[in-house]
């Protein structure tokens, strides 16, 4: 079955929260919470029946161990309240106690299926990325133990920010060029080809997260291409590419040249900072066709370079300006956007201090551009802890 059908527009907020918490594996507590709010404090048989036609009676739609574990957690709570536990509840835990044994339940599989639902507010027909039904689904197979090394498949905090930043704004990125360092399981390539960049680029520097990301693009009708040609306007096309930050060619960045350029939680390893800020400077740099000055020499007020009086610093935010040599016309420079969850300072301060040697202008934007809600249900993310970059860089390169 669809996810969609288990999430249709005229359920209750409370309904629909609970539906899909189920769909995105949140931890039983969240489930719980969500089906006290539906029960209005409790857990009434209403809620048991509303839970066993959407859920448990289609368990096969689902992940079993991760329903036995919830149900346990369910049955427990509404005994513990000395509510009255539906009978098929019962029966249904009796025949996940025969089928799976506690020490299996981490090891039956090494992936699982999360489906993250993006439930768009009433009134939001303006907004290009809104269905119809107002609910947006997404599979994808995720690491079933982000802590044994599988992180690269894992959904992270700063991904699911992005995600929703996207869908909030598409204006931002629709018929964008658009390129993601460390795309992991793909779900913010996902949002871009959903508001229709002119091209989107993921890339990661594992083979097995590059693997299953063009898995979970397949898995939502994307057609993957590791050669996209030049100009490529559908949509439904994005390009995979195996891309190790330390090894990167600058030749290889510098033919990528993206409009704006994603990363989700990319700041996280002192040792690789450099390489990030590497990849940053070229990516946020258009090279021009002539020879000149080497990496370090800078064009100000130059025909084909940045113009610093075109800059427009207004609102905490930089616009640069610069001549793509195409056509006469001015065009806005390449942006980065980074969303990060400052796990640790002296690491953060560590690449704002790189950034500031390589000629970045890192912007914090966390205050000024928020995204809609659109995934309150998941109360496991706490938006709060996700700060986002906005990046360009203040020097040219010339070849």
């Amino acid at each position: 079955m669809a996810a969609e059908q288990h999430l249709v527009p005229f359920l209750p907020h409370c309904h629909q929260h609970l539906i899909s918490a189920i769909l995105a594996m949140e931890p039983s507590h969240c489930l719980i919470s969500h089906a006290k709010e539906c029960g209005r404090g409790s857990i009434t048989e209403q809620v048991q029946n509303f839970l066993w036609d959407h859920c448990f009676s289609k368990h096969v739609d689902f992940y079993a161990p991760y329903l036995k574990s919830f149900l346990k957690k369910l049955i427990t709570e509404i005994e513990l309240d000395h509510g009255y536990v539906l009978d098929q509840l019962y029966e249904l835990y009796a025949q996940y106690m025969t089928s799976f044994k506690d020490g299996s339940l981490g090891k039956r599989d090494a992936r699982i299926c999360k489906r993250i639902s993006f439930l768009f507010p009433d009134g939001c027909s303006e907004n290009r990325s809104c269905s119809d039904s107002r609910v947006l689904v997404f599979p994808l197979q995720c690491s079933l133990n982000m802590l044994e090394g599988d992180t690269g498949c894992s959904i992270w905090p700063s991904s699911l920010f992005l995600s929703e930043l996207i869908l909030s704004h598409p204006e931002l990125f629709s018929n964008k060029s658009c390129f993601e360092i460390g795309s992991g399981v793909g779900l913010v390539g996902l949002c871009l080809a959903h508001v229709k960049a002119s091209k989107v680029i993921l890339s990661d520097g594992d083979l097995s997260t590059l693997a299953n990301m063009k898995l979970n693009l397949e898995l939502n009708n994307l057609n993957v291409e590791t050669d996209m040609p030049q100009g490529n306007q559908d949509s439904s096309m994005v390009k995979c590419m195996h891309l190790p930050w330390e090894s990167a060619s600058e030749s290889e960045l510098q033919d990528i040249m993206p409009d704006i350029v994603l990363g989700a939680d990319v700041i996280y390893d002192p040792l690789c900072l450099p390489h990030l800020v590497r990849l940053l400077t070229i990516l946020l740099n258009r090279m021009e066709p002539h020879n000149g000055p080497s990496l370090n020499g800078r064009h100000e007020n130059d025909e084909h370079g940045y113009r610093e009086d075109a800059s427009d610093r207004s609102n905490g935010r930089c616009k640069s300006i610069y001549n793509d040599g195409s056509n006469g016309l001015a065009k806005e420079a390449p942006v980065a956007y980074i969303a990060c969850v400052i796990r640790n300072i002296e690491t953060f301060n560590f690449f704002l201090s790189l950034g500031d040697q390589a000629k970045l202008d890192i912007v914090d934007l966390t205050d000024s551009l928020k995204p809609v809600k659109l995934i309150r249900y998941m109360q496991s993310y706490n938006e709060a802890d996700v700060r986002l970059l906005r990046i360009t860089c203040t020097r040219t390169i010339t070849g």
